[in-house]
């Protein structure tokens, strides 16, 4: 008998015994068909659409964010789609948070808000904190990739007040973790191990090794900042240990990043790279791109140490191109600083100065913004810590009340509330008193930076009356004085009539701009930003200028592009672009030739203002751009200049949040360089 025919006649004299045998076959055939990729099932009909089903995707998404992120894409808009039509509040702020993290991974900030704030009001609909939670640790995130570091805090300490209300310590240990991240970046490392150090703590109470090697490959970060370089590598193996027991591919790869950091740090660029080359390997794999600009910018400056300029050149060059297209502000300083120093070495000068010039410009720029990110973040801070103060007071007397009220009874409710009267009373003049010092404190402190201010504009208008005033007032009057007393015939002066025109009209240009400068140093001045063509004002100033580039053939250029918007103030761009074309046709002698060309660089519109004059030294440029000085030279007709129009149009462009400077050579020429933001609609 064959062993099908055996098999048969044992399920006949058996078959309630094998039944389940059966179904299991059946369960693990069916299987084997949908795991066949040429086997592709339609879920619709095969799955009830209900809320299990939608959880199921955005959970698959949320898998897929940094191994597929188009397919989390898919999937998180079919969720949205179905929460929708069943009116599934957590499906709708669950498949909106998948959305937003796909937004923001792209880097397209503006989307990704718009969708953050989305699912936190959803969330709020319904009573699951855990969710709630997790949307605010990514959306305080993505305000953090994006550079806004004041609303990242904001979010994160309020998220840290739910999770403590909620009593969710894990995910107030990542709260806490990435609220020091937050401080590291400002350099702040003092305060960034506060906040690590009680995301320890938490991690000791949750008992979660995953969660604790996280924070361990943070503080390890953290560490080799510090130069504490045994303690770093000591706390980076630790965590990778953990995250290789849990076969995590991410944090794997960003473990073996950091400690490829820490032997940067001690120069020992074989290891760091060793390190690098393993972590690369599982960036590709997962196509995580964000964290993988870090590990480029390092390879490129451990080739670098090896002088090992190619490979060095090629990773920088890489992570520079993902930068701008992520618009990675941190990361395009880090790959501008070693493409600088790698073309330098390879004697590609021209290169290596436009580098040098963008590390320059965007180290500038990122300063200034870290800075105000600084205080942006203080004051964030002591909002929250207010209002938490308050809402604790409010709280603490609501529960007084009530237990007076159950367990005292109404009189010693009457003597409770006399003491706590007495008490808010002592309290309230302790406060107003401690307001009223800390108020004259600050009187005091603006009111002696605004007299050492004035002593400044002091000095500076005495300087130009003295020096640009005078002069040509003072040939007048003595001119008038010789007519009058007749030493000098009217034929005679008829001779100084074209040198009397030139100085009143210098008196003139120079009482403008010392007008005009005279307000940006009054408090009622103000910088009035709006939606401004910038090409008109341009055509209006060479309109303008036109009769005096006539008198001395000089051809005014306008190769500006069309349809240029800025968001600036435009009497004192205005102001800015008059001085500068009047500086050029002052020194520039005749039949030469006066550019003025624009072009898109990141969120600003840079002009160029290019003259064929007599140009500077660099010692003349250095007093010319100078804050606090008033420099004056004469032009090819012996035109002279205030010395304060450059001053002025400085101090306006930084009001309209730009910047100025220059390159110059003698008798090459001199090009003025400004920025200008430009308008948010436009790309």
């Amino acid at each position: 008998m064959s062993p099908l025919k055996n098999y048969k006649v044992s399920f006949n004299n058996y078959s309630l015994k094998f039944i389940p045998l059966a179904l299991l076959c059946v369960f693990m055939h069916s299987s084997l068909l949908l795991a066949n990729n040429s086997y592709k099932p339609n879920f619709s009909d095969l799955i009830t659409k209900d809320t299990i089903y939608i959880n199921s995707i955005n959970d698959r998404a949320a898998k897929l964010r940094f191994y597929n992120s188009d397919s989390l894409l898919i999937l998180a808009n079919e969720a949205l789609k179905l929460s929708e039509e069943l009116d599934y509040k957590y499906g709708i702020s669950n498949s909106l948070l998948q959305t937003a993290n796909y937004y923001s991974d792209n880097g397209n900030s503006e989307k990704a808000v718009l969708l953050y704030k989305k699912a936190l009001k959803e969330s709020r609909l319904i009573t699951n904190s855990h969710l709630q939670l997790s949307i605010m640790n990514n959306f305080a995130k993505s305000y953090y990739y994006f550079g806004d570091y004041a609303n990242s805090l904001a979010i994160y300490l309020e998220g840290v007040e739910l999770a403590e209300k909620s009593n969710n310590s894990r995910m107030l240990s990542v709260l806490n973790e990435n609220i020091a991240n937050l401080y590291t970046a400002q350099k702040d490392y003092e305060q960034a191990l506060v906040f690590l150090d009680e995301s320890i703590r938490l991690n000791l109470i949750v008992k979660d090794d995953y969660t604790t090697a996280k924070t361990l490959c943070n503080y390890a970060a953290l560490q080799s900042e510090l130069g504490n370089i045994d303690n770093a590598m000591y706390h980076i193996n630790k965590s990778i240990g953990i995250f290789e027991e849990y076969n995590n591919i991410r944090w794997i790869a960003q473990a073996y990043r950091i400690k490829g950091d820490i032997y940067l740090k001690q120069e020992k660029y074989s290891w760091a790279i060793r390190w690098y080359d393993q972590s690369y390997i599982l960036f590709n794999k997962i196509k995580n791109n964000r964290d993988k600009l870090y590990l480029l910018s390092g390879l490129a400056y451990a080739y670098y140490g090896l002088e090992n300029d190619d490979n060095a050149e090629f990773y920088a060059l890489t992570a520079y191109t993902e930068a701008q297209k992520m618009n990675s502000i941190t990361n395009i300083v880090s790959t501008a600083d070693i493409l600088h120093k790698i073309n330098k070495r390879k004697n590609k000068f021209e290169k290596s100065l436009f580098f040098h010039e963008l590390y320059k410009q965007v180290t500038d720029s990122l300063s200034r913004k870290e800075n105000k990110h600084s205080l942006s973040m203080l004051k964030t801070k002591m909002n929250r810590d207010k209002q938490k103060e308050t809402s604790a007071v409010v709280d603490k007397l609501e529960s007084a009340k009530i237990r007076s009220i159950v367990y005292i009874g109404v009189s010693i409710l009457v003597i409770w509330g006399i003491i706590t009267f007495m008490m808010s009373k002592s309290r309230k003049a302790h406060k107003r008193l401690n307001s009223e010092l800390q108020l004259k404190q600050i009187v005091l402190e603006n009111r002696e930076e605004e007299l050492e201010e004035i002593n400044q504009t002091k000095d500076k208008l005495f300087s130009i009356i003295a020096h640009d005033l005078r002069g040509p007032i003072g040939a007048l009057l003595d001119v008038l004085k010789m007519m009058k007393s007749g030493d000098l015939a009217v034929t005679e002066f008829r001779d100084f009539v074209p040198k009397l025109i030139k100085d009143v009209d210098h008196i003139s240009f120079t009482l403008n701009n010392l007008l005009s400068w005279g307000q940006t140093q009054m408090n009622g001045a103000t910088t009035n930003s709006t939606l401004v063509e910038l090409n008109k004002l341009v055509e209006n100033n060479i309109n303008l200028l036109s009769e005096t580039a006539k008198t001395k053939s000089i051809a005014l250029i306008n190769n500006m592009p069309e349809n240029i918007l800025i968001f600036s103030d435009p009497n004192q761009i205005d102001i800015v672009i008059r001085n500068i074309i009047s500086n050029a046709l002052k020194f520039t002698p005749k039949e030469g030739k006066i550019t003025i060309d624009a072009q898109e660089k990141y969120q600003f519109i840079e002009v160029t203002i290019k003259d064929t004059g007599i140009g500077m030294s660099e010692e003349d440029l250095s007093k010319v751009l100078a804050t606090n000085q008033s420099h004056t030279t004469f032009g090819t007709n012996n035109e002279k200049g205030t010395g304060l129009g450059i001053s002025l149009c400085k101090e306006m462009l930084e009001n309209n949040g730009g910047n100025l400077w220059a390159k110059s050579k003698l008798g090459k020429g001199t090009t003025f360089y400004f920025t200008i933001p430009k308008a948010d609609n436009q790309s």
